[in-house]
């Protein structure tokens, strides 16, 4: 069953599809800026993770966040920025929140939600590549 015409039309608008694409990138662009205005917390942050040398971290985080969003906002080789999103979170996830290391049952629970909403996220980037490409 198709959608009902006002549906349909609303979905193949550029803007609708744009839109949707700045809302799926939400968390990473917002998350490159404040690092951009808060380049002492985002040391922080990577150090608090064992990531160094942490400038280059930081550096290369801001890159593929602000970036990589851009690319997949803008619908230009959006499966390149999806692509990159994507491996950032699969890496970052693992990083931050392995819940099987958790021994707090109430922690690990949240820990194991937060990592599959991750998930679900890079597939929602999947889809951005697989949609965004076709469009271009």
């Amino acid at each position: 069953m198709s959608a009902p015409a006002p549906i349909a039309r609303l979905i193949g608008t550029r803007g609708f599809s744009t839109l949707a694409a700045a809302l799926l990138t939400l968390p990473y662009w917002t998350s490159g800026i404040a690092k951009l205005f808060d380049l002492d917390g985002a040391l922080g942050e990577a150090r608090h993770f064992g990531l160094e040398p942490a400038i280059l971290t930081v550096i290369a985080t801001i890159f593929v966040q602000i970036g990589g969003s851009l690319l997949v906002i803008l619908g230009r080789q959006a499966w390149l920025g999806a692509g990159a999103l994507g491996v950032f979170t699969a890496a970052a996830t693992l990083i931050a929140h392995p819940f099987w290391q958790v021994a707090d049952p109430i922690a690990r629970f949240h820990e194991r939600n937060t990592f599959l909403e991750h998930v679900g996220l890079i597939g929602g980037l999947m889809l951005a590549a697989i949609l965004r490409t076709q469009k271009s």
